[in-house]
């Protein structure tokens, strides 16, 4: 597994703005095919936001498209998301994972961090 740290969850306003990063802090960054962000709503299954692979394809969620930005940096191993336009159905626990997609070691997920959107 790797180890991932997330940060910069908060307290926003509607039509405000956020963003999240998460880094790899341990482990071997090479086997990350995918690093993606998924929220987990209050009685609500957890969905994925938005998803970059290693040469940095990107796919959204259909709630959060063209409002959230995810940006992956290999070279720093990092991975943000960026989130304008905020909503207060955006409120949940986010969280990064990272896929591994069949490698030597399994996905790994973060801690979560708190995102709240105040109407």
């Amino acid at each position: 597994q790797v180890q991932l740290v997330e940060s910069g969850g908060g307290l926003a306003q509607s039509g405000g703005s956020l963003r999240l990063s998460c880094a790899v802090t341990s482990g071997n960054f090479l086997w990350i095919t995918v690093m993606a962000w998924y929220r987990q709503a209050p009685g609500k299954q957890r969905e994925v936001v938005a998803s970059a692979t290693r040469g940095n394809t990107k796919e959204d969620g259909d709630a959060v498209k063209g409002r959230f930005t995810i940006s992956r940096d290999n070279t720093k191993k990092t991975v943000s998301l960026q989130m304008s336009s905020l909503k207060p159905e955006d409120t949940g626990i986010y969280y990064c994972k990272a896929e591994t997609w069949g490698g030597p070691i399994p996905d790994s997920w973060g801690q979560g961090t708190l995102v709240t959107v105040s109407s």
